[in-house]
């Protein structure tokens, strides 16, 4: 086909609700975009470990996935355990960035993840943002981690309090995104799911005119604005749809099946 998409999707609030449910109309529009011709692929925050489970889930087999916001891409690879080989990994030094916070967040708890998804994290972090593959570690032995990802959590913050304090740090060498709560994830400087995106879509050949991006977060601004057609999800907050092109609608409306049906 010579209309060939490269699309990209972000998980949680896009493909899955809050709950972690994911709809039959969005995996069957998914599965039909993917039949004529698409490349439809996973473009998310969450580390691999966390990420191939719905790609099962949804029934894709995409050539590339985007982890840990653009840090980790992965290939796929019929010999690798899960079926897909870590082909592009970027890493960064964490501590600068992590005594910078520390002094401005005192009562935060921190994670780090590693090159290989490993996640080392500060007491009561949640399980479920850090997956089986961890260790909870004092503050210290976060600073010698080779990372590709930092997530900070300050469950004592209201979200705009948070957004201030994050502002007045004026983190450097580093990229970074505010999620729904009080919560922060750092890439390294001039990493996200744009970059990554765009290092796929040279890979695959596919013309720029020929992206679609659709998420809710964030973390998402950077690659709805690197889309061709950056479609933002109906329940997604201000800034988020103002990066956007279109906004679809939530993802309890099942916005992202109809994104995906519209594909030639």
């Amino acid at each position: 086909m010579t209309d060939r998409y490269l699309v990209g999707l972000d998980i949680d609030g896009t493909i899955l609700h809050e709950d972690g449910f994911m709809s039959d109309a969005v995996r069957r529009a998914a599965l039909a975009a993917e039949d004529r011709g698409h490349e439809v692929m996973l473009a998310t925050g969450r580390s691999s470990s966390s990420t191939t489970p719905v790609l099962e889930q949804l029934g894709l087999t995409p050539e590339y996935l985007v982890c840990s916001n653009g840090a980790v891409t992965l290939q796929r690879d019929a010999a690798a355990p899960d079926g897909y080989r870590r082909e592009r990994i970027e890493t960064f030094d964490p501590s600068q960035v992590l005594t910078t916070i520390a002094g401005s967040l005192t009562d935060a708890r921190y994670a780090v993840e590693d090159a290989e998804g490993y996640f080392r994290y500060t007491s009561r972090f949640p399980e479920a943002a850090v997956g089986q593959d961890s260790e909870e570690v004092p503050f210290e032995g976060l600073l010698e981690v080779a990372a590709t990802r930092i997530v900070v959590i300050s469950p004592n913050h209201a979200m705009e309090e948070f957004l201030g304090v994050v502002e007045r740090m004026g983190l450097s060498r580093v990229s970074y995104a505010v999620g729904w709560t009080a919560w922060l994830d750092i890439a390294p400087d001039g990493v996200n799911k744009a970059t990554a995106m765009e290092w796929v879509r040279g890979r695959l050949g596919v013309p720029h005119e020929l992206t679609v991006a659709v998420g809710d977060g964030r973390n998402d601004i950077d690659m709805l604005e690197w889309a061709a057609r950056g479609v933002a999800m109906g329940q997604a907050p201000s800034e988020v749809i103002a990066s956007a092109d279109e906004t679809a609608r939530s993802v309890r409306d099942d916005g992202l099946a109809r994104v995906l049906d519209s594909l030639p």
